[in-house]
């Protein structure tokens, strides 16, 4: 069996095949690798946070609190990975880091941050309806798209408001989680 040491040199050695092995092996050696995957997430060198995250989104069990914190990383990568492993390990401790990400410059990672927000499902529900109203257009075309994915009908109200948009993907989302709710009706506004 490779030692930990082995394993951590192959994920850090650049070498993606190596990483890649590595990370998978990592993964099953349990908590024992927790602690040095953590000293990773705080390393200077993006790819080895990245590396950090794509083990730590392997394991069964693991702090969320190390993922959403790698959601404000310097590097779009990392944050990116980091959502996408929010989505293999939904839980509500993580609803306010992922809604903050709906908002992030790299339109992958309000992407994958609603996609795991969908995940989460009806708890997320309140915070994406409270944070709906003061966020910019990107993150409001995240939030109706995780609510059309859930399916709840607190969601009701909002999109209907959300057809009234010029923005046609606002527009799209309302009714396509409308549609989803069973609600398939036509919507006219009296004049």
């Amino acid at each position: 069996m490779t030692s930990l040491d082995d394993l951590l040199a192959d994920l850090t050695s650049g070498d993606e095949t190596l990483a890649e092995a590595a990370s998978g092996a990592l993964a099953q050696t349990g908590e024992s690798a927790l602690p040095r995957l953590k000293s990773l997430l705080e390393s200077p060198v993006a790819d080895h946070r990245w590396w950090a995250v794509r083990t730590l989104a392997q394991f069964a069990a693991l702090p969320v609190e190390w993922l959403t914190s790698s959601l404000n990383d310097p590097a779009s990568e990392v944050r990116e990975a980091a959502a996408l492993a929010l989505s293999s390990h939904p839980d509500e401790k993580s609803v306010s880091a992922l809604i903050r990400a709906l908002s992030d410059s790299d339109s992958m990672v309000g992407t994958l941050a609603a996609n795991a927000l969908g995940l989460i499902g009806n708890a997320s529900v309140p915070p994406l309806l409270d944070a709906y109203e003061g966020a910019p257009l990107n993150a409001q075309i995240h939030i109706l798209r995780a609510l059309a994915e859930i399916r709840d009908h607190r969601a009701i109200q909002l999109m209907m408001k959300a057809m009234d948009s010029d923005s046609a993907m606002l527009n799209y989302w309302a009714k396509e989680g409308l549609e989803r709710l069973g609600m398939n009706m036509v919507y006219i506004k009296p004049d």
